[in-house]
């Protein structure tokens, strides 16, 4: 039967992953599972620590965690019932073909391989805090693919809802604009007054949106937009007040005199 070093360097090997990547991707130090492979848990951390390491490790290589728990806690005494087994001749990734021979051999001496240049021994990885419980598996994640179709998603509906939103308020403000205004062979005139007193002619040199508003019922009997050279003859009973966007680009003419607003910008006149 083998032993939970045997088990742990064959699966290991077996997925030709070196200590040194082992270590990397546990979070483990080297040494440690260079000892757990041979046999030898006495590495002077508490046995919680040990058992902990064990497991991420079986975990890591596709053990049975709870078959290796349960080995682990039947030695009862690690280091004294199992005993150590001969040293690995793989140092972190690297293989010693180096083994001692002769009748009074009794251990393996590990040497560096043989190649053209000889190099330096690697360092072993920087010493960790002992985290036993820590998951060492990686954590899924949402695709990438799924993000974009689901901005891509709120995007439309985005823009669906500022679409909707334009169209009915340009619907509200066309009939809004149909209702106060005449359109007649091109051109936008107010409502003909029953018993007209008196016309002027509004001129646009410019684009201005006007309203006219008649003072003695205070009812409006124009509003509109007028572009360059648009010209609008407005009958008038009484005074009216002409309200226009951009005052210079509005001239008023009456009695065959050309007037224009009193400022160039917002503004307000009261015509008699």
């Amino acid at each position: 039967m083998q032993t939970i070093g045997e088990r742990l360097e064959e699966a290991r090997k077996r997925k030709g992953i070196s200590l040194r990547e082992a270590a990397e991707a546990t979070k483990i130090r080297g040494d440690y599972l260079l000892k757990f492979e041979g046999n030898q848990y006495d590495i002077n951390l508490p046995e919680i620590y040990v058992r902990g390491f064990l497991r991420t490790y079986a975990n890591f290589l596709k053990l049975s965690v709870d078959k290796i728990t349960a080995d682990f806690v039947a030695l009862g005494h690690p280091a004294a019932r199992s005993g150590p087994r001969m040293p690995s001749r793989e140092i972190y990734g690297r293989m010693d073909l180096s083994v001692a021979s002769g009748p009074s051999a009794t251990a393996v001496e590990a040497q560096p391989a043989a190649t053209e240049e000889t190099a330096a021994p690697e360092p072993p990885p920087p010493r960790r805090m002992p985290q036993p419980f820590r998951n060492n598996m990686p954590s899924p994640g949402v695709p990438l693919d799924v993000l974009i179709k689901f901005a891509f998603i709120i995007l439309v509906a985005a823009l669906l809802l500022v679409l909707v939103g334009w169209g009915v308020k340009e619907v509200f403000f066309t009939s809004a604009k149909k209702s106060q205004a005449t359109v007649v062979t091109g051109e936008i005139t107010a409502a003909p007054q029953p018993v007209p007193d008196q016309t002027i002619m509004l001129t646009a040199l410019g684009p201005v949106d006007v309203q006219v508003k008649q003072e003695i019922d205070n009812r409006i009997i124009y509003r509109g937009t007028l572009g360059a050279g648009d010209r609008i003859p407005i009958v008038k009973r009484g005074a009216i007040f002409i309200t226009s966007t951009a005052g210079k680009n509005l001239q008023i003419e009456m009695n065959g005199r050309i007037y224009g607003m009193p400022t160039t910008g917002y503004d307000r006149a009261r015509i008699e």
